[in-house]
């Protein structure tokens, strides 16, 4: 089970936040021990010392559901909770707000010190791992690790943003049962090379019944706005920017490419690679195994790092 907590985001938009484990989650070999001593000599107890926080940030057109089995895995050492982003999931969607880069930074940042998450790992899948280096570079107090999975830094352009844009008017909405939606993203999508019923159950969580069928549970428009605030722009200055340790991951038939994705990892000051064979861009939906492999040694160098800091 998840339990929901709701967050103030920037320009006052409601964030569903979803927190995976039984809060406030500690960690009882890091408290400290039982009675201390005051200057007037009384003894009171120790503060007890929740775990480490994790805030996993879903992409484009994603859902915080998405996270459900990494958030629950992460669950059993750390505070992990995802975040419905502006637009996303249950979040609010209103037709005025900003869908800038700038404003999910800031929602993000909201929703750590609201949740009171910080230090914290941030793990982010497309978008989200944009947004995640981003609020990396900019408050570098607020986090001590970055996972960044499947998201480029490279300028992807107007035809990229075209392309969407008739992708978009492709759907065939509104779709009849959710079977439909699983075919149709997992088989007959023009997009989709060979048959990936990942790819269809990873559309058949944002969608929505209506009085005429199953809907996306987002504004395309909304999806539109957002991406268009980060596709004519390269982000390679951002990632140097980013001096907490970094992990890059990504899947062999994925959209980030090996070269692009090592170069990001030599332009990050304390970058890391990591790749997951047989897995698409959904990389942590098509492999969930293989990811918790890839990104466990690099969680368990931020541990050990962490307790020699305490020692």
């Amino acid at each position: 089970m998840a339990r929901r907590i709701d967050v103030t985001g920037a320009g006052g938009v409601r964030l569903a936040a979803w927190e995976f484990g039984d809060p406030p989650k500690t960690d009882p070999s890091k408290t400290d021990p039982p009675d201390r001593a005051d200057p007037a000599g009384e003894t009171s107890p120790a503060p007890e010392k929740r775990s480490p926080g994790v805030l996993l940030l879903h992409g484009l057109m994603g859902r915080a559901s998405h996270w459900a089995s990494t958030a629950r895995w992460l669950s059993e050492r750390y505070r992990a909770v995802a975040l419905d982003q502006r637009g996303h999931g249950q979040s609010d969607k209103p037709p005025r707000a900003a869908f800038t880069r700038d404003a999910y930074v800031e929602d993000a940042e909201a929703a750590l010190e609201q949740l009171g998450l910080a230090p914290t790992v941030l793990i982010g899948h497309a978008m989200g791992a944009l947004t995640a280096w981003q609020l990396a570079a900019r408050r570098p107090d607020l986090v001590r690790g970055v996972i960044i999975c499947d998201m480029r830094a490279s300028a992807l352009g107007a035809a990229s943003q075209r392309e969407w844009g008739e992708w978009f008017e492709a759907w065939p909405v509104p779709f009849a049962t959710l079977a439909d939606v699983r075919k149709w993203f997992g088989e007959d999508d023009p997009w989709v090379e060979r048959p990936n019923p990942a790819r269809g159950e990873f559309y058949a969580e944002v969608m929505a019944e209506s009085p005429d069928g199953w809907r996306p549970v987002f504004e395309p428009e909304q999806m539109l706005s957002s991406r268009e605030t980060w596709v004519y722009d390269a982000h390679w200055e951002e990632l140097t920017q980013v001096r907490c340790p970094a992990l890059v991951v990504r899947g062999l038939d994925g959209e980030l490419g090996r070269a692009e994705a090592q170069e990001m990892v030599r332009v990050l000051p304390r970058g890391e690679y990591a790749e997951v064979a047989d897995a698409g861009h959904l990389v942590h939906y098509d492999q969930p195994e293989a990811w918790r492999a890839a990104i466990e040694p690099f969680l368990d160098g931020l541990d050990s790092q962490d307790d020699g800091n305490n020692d």
